[in-house]
């Protein structure tokens, strides 16, 4: 196995986690944002009150995303098992 080999997987790892991550982390985000401006615009200051949203809405989005992120990762599994011989010998 040649670090070329080593540094693609590598790649291919990164890039399956973030394309996977990514619809999660953007909903979160947007949710918090989304919450500080109306904690902002109503002066309430309460630290929980972005929890349980957050929360709320990355349980929607895995019921929306999770086959898709799930179709991913088994991709990337089949693509580095397929290639398994290549890089033992």
């Amino acid at each position: 196995m040649t670090s070329e080999i080593v540094m693609d997987i590598a790649k291919d790892a990164i890039y399956t986690i973030i394309i996977s991550s990514a619809p999660l982390l953007l909903i979160s985000l947007i949710v918090g944002l989304v919450i500080s401006i109306i904690q902002t615009a109503t002066s309430i200051q309460e630290q929980t009150l972005t929890f349980v949203p957050k929360v709320v809405c990355i349980f929607i989005a895995m019921m929306l995303f999770g086959s898709w992120i799930l179709n991913n990762i088994v991709e990337f599994m089949v693509r580095l098992w397929s290639n398994f011989s290549a890089y033992v010998g």
